[in-house]
């Protein structure tokens, strides 16, 4: 840390307590307003010895980091300290947009790589490829640095330029590529299931996701689209007004959308709807599941409080907290909670009480018994307290052991990647289908590859082994655990018989990453998703649809 950096942390510090001191003259000794200048006061003098006096050199802008994380990790995940250097990722999260090359770059098989070159933007356009290996990114080898250095060095201002070096295969090749200011799409896929059932995934609620949806709306429904099914499945939330304008696509101007309440009157405020919707009566089901959270929460949970839509998938998160950005001083800033959010019914779904700590000093789940029963529009019955509840519920996929296996190691990755090298191209991502031959040759190629793993059978006698021991049984049944031991060790070869159709589906994936991007991955997993296939299943069925919406019609 350089001298003048430290001297002005060190001054600022001064500064502070100086400030802190002045304080103490204006408040009397009960109140708060003392209680934080005195220990503020503390604060700044500890700093100020500590550098003073410490055996070794300390690196006070470190240590004051450390210190407010800690204090503010006391509070809730959400509120968080953001210093200036990275203003610049903040900013990107809120807005989606910076400057770069457009590609997700991360560490597979301990190796720095291209994960996902987004379509249309320069990496791509130059041709860079999923699992092409980082060397150089300009004059500076990368193959050795993290991947939070190597996204600093392809970030940069709009049409500046930036030299690549990757290794593909056998090859090493060069990419000149022009930085372009990087917007990315709220909805990175939208089409259409079948000839009435269009469908948009939405993957954030960052700057113009209304209109990304409005888009994807209006380009569905001019296809021919008659139903349509809004995917905010992992989707972590985002600008609370972007998911304001998103119900109101499906909701009459001036209805109630979500209410923010806090300590402040500054921050109580309530969101309506404005405009006038773009279809009101399309039929409409919103899926979700346990990666759903704040404002995706909140379009599901309207839609499904003025019985707009029918809720498939899994509960959702269960975020009912607002944060706000407050700017601080040196260019840093902190995202604090300031409210919490309330939608039509009048239900906050936030499920967690992080003012109630247990002994680990996480917060504590809403105890069912304290959860309070709401009315939607047409009377169905909806609780507070944790997160938004599906109208159908389907069970999450389960994989094998095997298939998970193949998977965290690499294995199928790798063979993608080698498939990739060998085959210039492949049918559309929605007709590509693993042949038996194709699946054949990954069998033969994991013969020498190591993957071996558990069962959870396999597991289950484990443990019995391991209890009976401890509770002195062992010798008695030592017989029959050997035997069932024996009929239940698993076989690789049958394992990759017996879940070839799971395997396959995980191959596809990979496979058609590779040609097709990110709208390629969601587009081939459209037939084999079984929570869109029981959306579609409802919509299609008029009377169940609306029997769910309506419990008048259920009698």
């Amino acid at each position: 840390m350089n001298n003048v950096k430290r001297s002005k942390i060190l001054l600022a510090t001064f500064l502070l307590a100086g400030a802190v001191v002045t304080l103490f003259s204006f408040y009397p000794k009960n109140d708060k307003l003392f209680s934080i200048a005195k220990n503020l006061d503390i604060f700044a003098s500890l700093i100020r010895e500590l550098d003073s006096y410490y055996v070794d050199e300390i690196d006070p802008d470190e240590l004051v980091t450390v210190g407010i994380n800690a204090m503010l990790a006391e509070l809730d995940p959400y509120t968080e300290y953001i210093p200036e250097e990275d203003s610049d990722d903040f900013r990107m999260m809120t807005t989606g947009e910076y400057g770069g090359v457009g590609a997700v770059i991360g560490n597979r098989l301990g190796i720095n790589m291209i994960l996902m070159p987004y379509e249309g933007f320069p990496a791509q356009r130059a041709g860079l490829r999923v699992a092409d290996e980082l060397l150089r990114v300009d004059t500076v080898q990368v193959v050795d640095k993290n991947t939070g250095e190597i996204s600093t060095l392809l970030k940069g201002p709009a049409n500046t330029e930036v030299e690549v070096e990757v290794k593909r295969g056998e090859d090493t090749l060069t990419f000149n590529l022009t930085r372009k200011k990087i917007v990315i799409s709220n909805v990175p896929y939208h089409g259409m299931v079948d000839e009435e059932t269009g469908y948009i995934k939405l993957s954030d609620f960052t700057t113009n996701a209304s209109t990304d949806v409005i888009q994807a709306v209006q380009a569905l429904k001019a296809n021919g689209a008659t139903k349509l099914i809004l995917d905010v499945r992992d989707n972590p939330g985002g600008i609370l007004k972007e998911a304001v304008k998103i119900v109101n696509i499906f909701i009459p101007k001036r209805r109630e959308v979500v209410k923010t309440l806090g300590k402040l009157e500054s921050v109580n405020a309530t969101y309506a709807t404005e405009l006038s919707p773009i279809d009101k009566d399309i039929p409409l089901v919103v899926m979700i599941n346990e990666r759903s959270a704040s404002a995706a929460e909140i379009v599901a949970g309207a839609l499904q409080d003025y019985d707009r839509a029918v809720l498939v998938g899994r509960k959702s998160f269960g975020k009912g907290l607002v944060q706000s950005t407050v700017p601080l001083s040196y260019n840093s800033q902190v995202k604090l909670t300031t409210a919490k959010y309330y939608i039509p019914s009048g239900r906050c779904i936030q499920a967690i009480d992080y003012s109630l700590k247990d002994e680990e000093g996480n917060g504590k789940s809403v105890p069912d018994s304290l959860r309070i029963a709401f009315k939607t529009k047409n009377g169905r019955t909806v609780f507070d307290g944790a997160g938004i509840e599906p109208d159908v519920e389907v069970d999450s996929r389960s994989f094998a052991p095997i298939t998970y296996s193949l998977v965290t190691r690499s294995l199928i990755f790798r063979f993608a990647n080698e498939f990739a090298l060998s085959c210039e191209s492949i049918p559309a991502a929605r007709e590509f289908e693993v042949s038996e031959e194709l699946y054949h040759e990954f069998v033969e190629w994991l013969q020498d590859k190591e993957y071996d793993y558990v069962t959870r059978v396999e597991k289950t006698i484990e443990d019995l082994e391991r209890y009976a021991e401890r509770e002195k049984y062992f010798e008695e049944i030592r017989d029959e655990l050997a035997s069932l031991k024996e009929r239940v060790t698993h076989s690789k070869e049958q394992d990759l018989i017996t879940f070839k159709e799971e395997i396959k589906d995980a191959l596809k994936d990979e496979i058609v990453s590779r040609y097709y991007y990110q709208q390629g991955i969601i587009e081939a997993s459209l037939d084999t998703d079984a929570e869109l296939t029981k959306a579609v299943e409802i919509l299609g069925d008029t009377e169940l649809y609306a029997q769910i919406l309506s419990p008048k019609l259920r009698e």
